[in-house]
């Protein structure tokens, strides 16, 4: 058996099938291990507790209190940060790093410029805003924008090997029937990957915890080693092998995050890692279409991670 970091890596070299198939799923940490070296230690053992195959680390840092755009032109305003204003979630990213680094890639969770705006002008207003005047607005998107570019390029310094990159507002009920999502959000997220290029493993999640997609094509042409997102969409459900070959390379996920993962017997999950092995391509890293919910009992994800290293084609 490989390690894991070469595990994980040999998804991307087409010459030949991986010793075994992948496995890796998140979750949010109770907000004791948001920082410091109780976070360094909580993910730590989330990871060998469960024999996941790489190391994710949550970004749980909050943005400072501000007032929120009132006007679309008041996004203008917003706020630009200086890379001290990361420096706990990069003290983070280094310690485990330095933990965990030879064992497996180490990656980054990764927020949006939309996701980041959300944060600051909160989601209806910043929908709201962009449909009344989307120039406007795109002003604070370049600075979220530059607030990402600043995280990534402190912790590509302390060695990360790279990020789960996260991009939202394609979804159906946001923008449906407009361009605003190619003409001004995307390229925010564009923007972020000429950024992300750096480094040597990169995840695109295609994020529906807020809404779903009626097409994924907007994000075919996003960068990114693999691809990570709900399999329904457009109100039919494709199998892990379609969309890989929609997006042309590998693809990680195949089970939902509140199903039988969450809440369902040992043999239970099993079956499903089985159902979705069968459907899935050689190079296929199992794993949730979303971050899982906090309370999913650890167990459960090594139970799934098993029987994906298990498996062979």
């Amino acid at each position: 058996m490989p390690s894991k970091r070469d595990l994980v890596l040999s998804l991307t070299d087409p010459s030949a099938p991986p010793a075994a198939t992948p496995a890796a799923f998140f979750l949010h940490f109770d907000s004791r291990y948001h920082a410091g070296q109780p976070a360094v230690d909580k993910h730590l053992e989330f990871f060998r507790r469960t024999g996941m195959d790489l190391v994710k680390i949550q970004y749980e840092q909050t943005m400072p209190a501000a007032p929120p755009p009132e006007r679309p032109a008041d996004w203008a305003n917003a706020p630009l940060f200086p890379e001290s204003f990361f420096e706990a979630p990069v003290r983070v990213a280094e310690g485990l790093v330095q933990a965990a680094g030879d064992e497996a890639l180490v990656i980054m969770t990764l927020y949006s410029p939309f996701m980041w705006a959300k944060r600051h002008g909160g989601a209806e207003r910043l929908t709201q805003h962009l449909r009344e005047d989307p120039a406007a607005v795109k002003q604070g998107l370049d600075i979220m924008t530059e607030n990402v570019r600043t995280l990534v390029r402190a912790c590509q310094r302390v060695g990360v090997d790279g990020f789960y990159a996260s991009s939202q507002g394609g979804e159906a009920h946001r923008f449906g029937g407009t361009s605003i999502f190619s003409d001004y959000i995307k390229p925010t997220d564009l923007a972020v990957w000429d950024t992300l290029q750096a480094s040597r493993f990169n995840i695109l999640h295609v994020c529906d915890y807020e809404g779903a997609y009626d097409d994924l094509t907007p994000f075919l042409d996003y960068p990114g080693q693999v691809v990570n997102c709900s399999l329904h969409v457009g109100g039919r459900t494709l199998t892990p092998r379609e969309a890989a070959a929609l997006f042309k390379r590998p693809f990680m996920g195949g089970l939902e995050r509140l199903g039988t993962l969450a809440s369902g017997s040992p043999e239970a999950i099993r079956q499903a890692v089985r159902s979705v092995l069968a459907e899935a391509p050689e190079r296929f890293m199992l794993g949730a279409d979303c971050t899982v919910p906090g309370d999913t009992p650890w167990d459960n994800l090594k139970v799934a991670i098993d029987t994906a290293h298990q498996h062979r084609h």
